[in-house]
């Protein structure tokens, strides 16, 4: 099994360093790097191309909930959990939104953290018991939602999906598709309120969850 590069942002250099030891403890686990605010951590993203990255919130200059966004827009295959000492479920349906597949309290034992990292590396998302309630029955719902509305896409609208998480500009689509750029606008924008997703990082998540692209 190759190893999992792993970055830590956190604005707590204890937290970061009892952090490290923890994960380093762990096999076929590399701690690649250790940001201490949101705009050094998609530097070293950058830098390091992470599979994982474990992301506060409360973090000075971009928070973790930004830098998540951002961070996905760029680089979609990372998988990102959150460790917070907000119970708030509020927080929680705001992390997923902003692409998170995990949150976790910062109090969780040793043994819920692996299990989380273990959850998150198959694909899958983890939410910490003391947290979940009905956030993730919200969230399960809002997929099942999803997948019969990738059914009713038109060939058009899927060529335009598969388009824009690969990445292409309006202008490249249109030119790729021989469309005016006001239909590629139209179909933009169909594609989002047709499958509630109304930012471009949510539809490239989407695009990747129903097989359009490969991460």
């Amino acid at each position: 099994m190759s190893m999992v590069r792993v970055l830590l942002a956190d604005d707590h250099t204890l937290v970061r360093t009892g952090l490290r030891k923890i994960l380093e403890a762990m096999p076929d686990i590399a701690v690649v790097g250790e940001a201490g605010n949101g705009l050094q951590l998609l530097e070293l993203a950058e830098q390091h191309r992470p599979d994982l990255v474990l992301m506060d919130i409360a973090m000075p200059g971009l928070n973790g909930l930004d830098a998540t966004e951002r961070l996905l827009h760029s680089q979609p295959q990372i998988r990102v959990l959150i460790l917070s000492m907000h119970q708030n479920e509020e927080y929680v349906r705001k992390a997923l939104r902003h692409g998170a597949v995990a949150y976790l309290l910062k109090d969780a034992a040793l043994m819920e953290l692996e299990q989380a990292i273990e959850v998150v590396l198959r694909g899958e998302t983890y939410l910490s018991p003391a947290v979940s309630g009905g956030v993730l029955s919200d969230y399960v719902q809002r997929l099942r939602r999803d997948e019969p509305a990738q059914a009713a896409l038109t060939a058009r609208q899927s060529e335009v999906l598969k388009l824009i998480a690969e990445g292409l500009s309006t202008k490249e689509i249109a030119r790729a598709l021989d469309l005016s750029v006001k239909t590629v606008d139209t179909h933009r924008s169909q594609l989002m309120r047709q499958l509630d997703i109304h930012e471009v990082t949510g539809l490239v998540r989407y695009a990747m969850r129903v097989g359009l692209i490969s991460p």
